[in-house]
Parts: structure tokens; C-alpha cells; sequence
């Protein structure tokens, strides 16, 4: 049973920075598995934002981020980040972290039925 712990969340102005993180625990080996960050806000699907695969050879992103977010691993740390930079207002949502369902596989990395292990999130607000 692999456990995901988010951090890095807050409250930030349009234009603004922040770095996510995801530590992985359990559940090895964290380092075969693609690694997916997904938001959500109210009412709304999980949305899919970027992914980065189990040897960080292949990184994916939503277009809504792309140019803007970069998403990185360390799998000696077990350790995905999420940089977010150039922050929009829209930008405002709970930013979870999960695992792909399969090793060595990229798959429907959009999809979040393709995931298994979630974190509980982290809240991202990006306020004027």
C-alpha cells in the first residue's frame, strides 16, 4: 500500500510561483511507476495537469499549463514536484498527486482511472 503525502500548497497572486511536492511511502518501488498531478475544485471532474514517467524520460501536460508548469522527480527522495510558475486565478484548485495503476507503463497518463494511489491533496489559491 503506497501512501502520498502533498505539500507546498497556498495562497499566491496571479503571476506568482509555487513548488508542490509528493513523497511517496510504501508501495514500492516508487521509481517504475509514471506519476500523475491532477486539480480539482468544486463541482467540477479531476482534472488532469502533468505527469512525468517512472524514469522522468517522458514528461506530459495539460495544455492549460503547458509552458507555465514543470513536473520533475526524484526517485532517490521517492519525490514528485510540481513547479507552477506564472500563476492564473484559474490556476486555483486542490492539487493531488497519484500513481499509475501499471509499472513501466505511460498509458492514458490523462486519465485518472488509470491511477491508484492518491494523495489527499494540497489547496492552491491564486488571488488578486
Amino acid at each position: 500500500q503506497m501512501q502520498l503525502v502533498e505539500s507546498g500548497g497556498g495562497l499566491a497572486q496571479p503571476g506568482d510561483s509555487l513548488k508542490l511536492s509528493c513523497v511517496a511511502s510504501g508501495g514500492m518501488p516508487f521509481k517504475d511507476y509514471t506519476m500523475g498531478w491532477f486539480r480539482q475544485t468544486p463541482g467540477k471532474e479531476r482534472e488532469f495537469v502533468a505527469a512525468v514517467s517512472w524514469a522522468a524520460g517522458e514528461t506530459y501536460y495539460a495544455e492549460a499549463v503547458k509552458g507555465r508548469f514543470t513536473v520533475s522527480r526524484d526517485n532517490d527522495k521517492n519525490t514528485v514536484y510540481l513547479q507552477m510558475n506564472s500563476l492564473k486565478l484559474e490556476d486555483s484548485a486542490v492539487y493531488s498527486c497519484a500513481r499509475n495503476v501499471n509499472m513501466f507503463s505511460s498509458t492514458a497518463y490523462a486519465s485518472p482511472g488509470t491511477y491508484t494511489y492518491w494523495g489527499q491533496g494540497t489547496q492552491v489559491t491564486v488571488s488578486s
